[in-house]
């Protein structure tokens, strides 16, 4: 019985090679090394030093920004008016530390899809300000609310500041300032649900659930993960402004389009993310724990020669270093007729879905369990 065993666990452990990577196929040096990692570990430091301190640390800046609200509220001011786009900045910037982490409580509210919808729904913001007539909680409203709603309420709303703060000292700013208030408590709410979930049970249930199977907590997260990396950092927040997926650039589709600035550094927020959370770097600090890097080491995990986790490392590296080299992405996209700077510093982007979406998760016997539609 343990030769069947043994035997079984070694078939568990074989990985196939990928159309989507011409180089050499992964090789798992001493699949028998996987029963020595321990997977409880590396769930315990997503969950402990990773996860909820993200939520914590994202839930004080929306705090932050509430309060700089409140008081651009009372007097609605320039200076008032720049302290609260600043504050919004820093609370978006913020929010890319936890948009990975779509499961659990975040999974229950559609958190992703409640924060963060782009291009924003202008017109539906417009008729909701004149009408004072809406329902946030509706799923139909989710693109004119969250984050890129507030871009176009604090920059979007006239062509400088003077026009833009004439909307708030006008006619319609009491219904402007409570459609403004109640987006933020929106946010605020589930924000505060998700991070409750987590520290009253949640934690616990995801560290339990350390088994090895399309329902358990690593094989879920790291499905998220990789849907993470794919679909929203590299396809939402560059391939589809780019028109990798539709044949025209979409510069309207760019993340903060309304400031027009910050959507480099909202990406590298979340590259720095994902990167952070594949060496299980904690929140914050410069300590590392288990994590998948750690996971491919104790697998032996080897692609043309070299550890797969520092192959990893070095394409996030590098596609940091293009993506930084860029002016920003609506910049980039508006003044080239083609920007190649960008399509370049996409493909080094999409250089590592391969190599996570392929050659890590065959190392680690996870299947992917969701379908890829966009051709890549």
């Amino acid at each position: 019985m343990k030769r069947i065993i043994g035997f079984l666990i070694v078939l568990t452990l074989v990985w196939a090679c990928s159309s989507d990577s011409d180089s050499e196929v992964t090789e798992v040096v001493n699949p028998v090394d996987e029963v020595s990692f321990e997977r409880s570990a590396m769930l315990i430091n997503w969950a402990d030093n990773i996860i909820i301190p993200s939520y914590e640390a994202f839930s004080s800046d929306l705090e932050i920004l509430v309060s700089s609200f409140n008081t651009f509220k009372e007097d609605a001011s320039e200076v008032n008016l720049v302290e609260l786009r600043s504050s919004w900045v820093n609370a978006y910037i913020s929010y890319q530390n936890v948009a990975m982490y779509e499961i659990g409580p975040a999974e229950t509210v559609g958190f992703q899809l409640n924060m963060n919808i782009y291009p924003t729904n202008t017109d539906n913001i417009d008729e909701f300000i004149t009408t004072d007539t809406y329902d946030l909680s509706l799923s139909s409203n989710r693109s004119s609310k969250g984050f890129p709603a507030l871009d176009y309420l604090l920059n979007g709303l006239g062509e400088d500041d003077a026009a833009i703060l004439a909307f708030y000292n006008g006619d319609d700013k009491d219904t402007l300032f409570t459609f403004t208030e109640d987006v933020l408590l929106d946010m605020k709410t589930l924000t505060g649900t998700v991070l409750t979930g987590w520290k009253d049970g949640y934690r616990d249930t995801f560290v339990a659930n350390d088994g090895a199977s399309s329902t358990a907590s690593v094989d879920r997260m790291v499905n998220d993960y990789i849907f993470y990396f794919e679909k929203y950092l590299r396809a939402g927040k560059m391939g589809i402004p780019l028109g990798v997926f539709s044949g025209s650039t979409l510069a309207q589709n760019v993340e903060g389009y309304f400031d027009a600035t910050i959507s480099n550094d909202l990406f590298l927020e979340g590259l720095n993310a994902v990167q952070d959370f594949f060496n299980g770097k904690h929140f914050n600090s410069g300590t590392e724990g288990e994590s998948l890097a750690s996971y491919l080491d104790a697998l032996n995990t080897v692609k043309d020669g070299e550890d797969l986790s520092s192959l990893i490392n070095a394409q996030f590296n590098t596609a940091r270093v293009m993506v930084q080299d860029l002016a920003a992405f609506r910049e980039e996209i508006e003044n080239n007729s083609t920007p190649t700077a960008m399509f370049l510093a996409y493909d080094e982007v999409q250089k590592a879905v391969p190599m996570l979406k392929v050659d890590m998760v065959s190392a680690m016997s996870i299947s992917i369990d969701f379908v890829d539609a966009d051709g890549d």
